[in-house]
């Protein structure tokens, strides 16, 4: 989750005092030019546009993990696709589209040839593509230091996270078992591969849009668990989400405990402009990476250029907000966009879909009603929420303005089904073409079943019918669900014998 957010290589290299006074001083540069930029209304909005980048995972032909991303991106040779935190992770960075471009199955026909392209290509170095959201078969000795990605800028980002924290990692997960240990490098959070959904929205409509996506955050990972083991144990529906805000912690205990907000972050409010998320940057983090561009922003601008920005968005790359504004510049123009990090990657490509469908449906539609579902439930139990989906999944019961604390199914099938059917078809989305995406959705809510709970019942089947020992039925249950992947039939329809 970390590779493609900070957006460029690093050199090696070791920061000065110097190095941070200069970064804090552009920053200030940076954060004025965007303010201008704000006031002049110079965003590109005319043309929205969505976007996906999926995180997966690299296996060997006994479904454990393969440390060879170098040779397997050499392998593909394709630009959209580049490096994670781990060698056992790659990600595909799938090109931004109008969300009705090119009728019903455009997207999916796309992403699917992408994802085979990759791996026939990857095939013949011994490696295989998963898309889950923690890999089963990962042994905590496959995340030590020999695990990072060759690149420098990993090695940099663990000094520096280290260098901050000054002892190692604690990791701490109860669940049906419990996790108890410590590590001495950033990798154990290359476990967490993540799907990102994109939406490019105007300045005006950015702080609506990112609070929605706050609000159903947690009804997004309840749905979509699908990250139930992490070093042999059974922990949370979606592990990955405490797993996450602790691999990149860079607070020790006694500064946690003053009050000092965590890198990985859901916010603590509500915004009424996107200025706020990068002013908080500013406000509350220090540099991870305090790297200087040669740019003056504010000379670009009063040239009648684009800025960058660099140093706003590479600090922005290190703070790892569960939906975090983006901003780029792109064919000259600058946008904004929200960056929607929630969602575990898998189990199947129309399962990706599905959520896609659901969360840009969702979203348009809360942010069309008169009386925003933010202004009447507080930011709290919307982090509430996200944390008890990420410990139950789609067994969770979630509080929603109007209706309470509810199962998550009660309140997808009652209330946000309808709600994300009407912002899809406002985003000019007919019938024929949400019915099977949403439909998706609605039968994981009908039968209680999706990535989390598929893993779980396999893996009790395997490990009470083979009686082979607890990572043999991990690994066995794995090879089972990259079998089902391929096929694409969502998660919800995978048997278990």
């Amino acid at each position: 989750m970390v590779g493609g957010p900070m957006g460029r290589d690093v050199p090696a290299l070791v920061f000065t005092r110097e190095d941070r006074r200069r970064y804090r001083s552009k920053m200030q540069q940076c954060l004025e030019a965007f303010a201008q930029m704000l006031r002049e209304s110079r965003f590109e909005s005319e043309r929205p546009q969505v976007g996906l980048e999926i995180e997966l995972n690299l296996v060997d032909d006994r479904a454990e993990p393969a440390m060879r991303n170098s040779e397997v991106l050499a392998a593909i040779a394709d630009p959209a696709w580049s490096t994670e935190l781990g060698r056992f992770n790659i990600e595909i960075n799938i090109p931004p589209r109008r969300l009705t471009q090119g009728g019903p199955d455009a997207w999916e026909t796309e992403i699917r040839a992408a994802l085979n392209h990759a791996e026939e290509r990857s095939g013949p170095t011994g490696a295989h593509l998963i898309m889950v959201g923690i890999l089963p078969t990962l042994r905590q000795e496959d995340v030590g230091e020999a695990a990072l990605s060759e690149n420098p800028r990993y090695r940099l980002l663990n000094d520096q996270v280290f260098a901050a924290r000054g002892e190692d990692l604690r990791l701490e997960v109860d669940g049906t078992d419990r996790l108890r240990t410590y590590a001495d490098t950033i990798t154990p959070e290359a476990a967490c591969t993540s799907t990102q959904f994109h939406l490019q929205v105007s300045p005006e409509e950015f702080p609506a849009y990112w609070n929605a996506a706050q609000a159903v955050a947690g009804v997004q990972v309840a749905l979509a668990a699908n990250a139930p083991f992490l070093f042999g144990k059974e922990l949370w529906h979606e592990t990955r989400i405490p797993l996450f805000e602790q691999a990149t912690d860079t607070r020790p205990e006694e500064i946690r405990v003053q009050g000092v907000r965590p890198r990985v972050w859901f916010g603590e409010r509500w915004i009424t402009s996107v200025f706020d998320l990068f002013e908080e940057n500013l406000r509350y983090f220090p540099a991870l990476l305090p790297l200087c561009d040669e740019e003056n922003p504010v000379e670009t601008l009063d040239r009648g250029d684009v800025p960058e920005l660099a140093e706003l968005t590479l600090h922005n790359g290190t703070i790892y907000r569960w939906n975090r504004p983006v901003y780029a510049v792109a064919h000259d123009k600058p946008h904004l966009r929200v960056e929607n990090r929630v969602l575990p990657a898998g189990p199947t490509v129309a399962d990706t879909l599905a959520n896609g469908a659901f969360y840009y449906g969702l979203t348009r539609a809360l942010v069309e009603e008169e009386r925003p579902v933010w202004s009447r439930m507080s930011f709290q139990a919307a982090e509430d929420n996200l944390h008890a989906a990420a410990r139950h999944g789609i067994e969770a019961s979630l509080y929603w303005p109007g209706m309470g604390e509810v199962p998550v199914a009660e309140l997808v099938l009652r209330r946000l089904l309808p709600l994300a059917h009407r912002g899809l078809e406002h985003s000019g989305m007919d019938d024929a073409w949400r019915e099977p995406l949403l439909g998706v959705i609605e039968q994981r809510c009908v039968t209680g079943r999706n990535g989390a709970v598929w893993q779980k019942e396999m893996f009790h089947h395997i490990d009470a019918t083979a009686h082979c020992g607890r990572h043999e039925a991990l690994r066995r249950m794995t090879e089972t669900y990259i079998d089902y992947m391929h096929l694409n039939a969502p998660v919800h329809t995978w048997p278990v014998e």
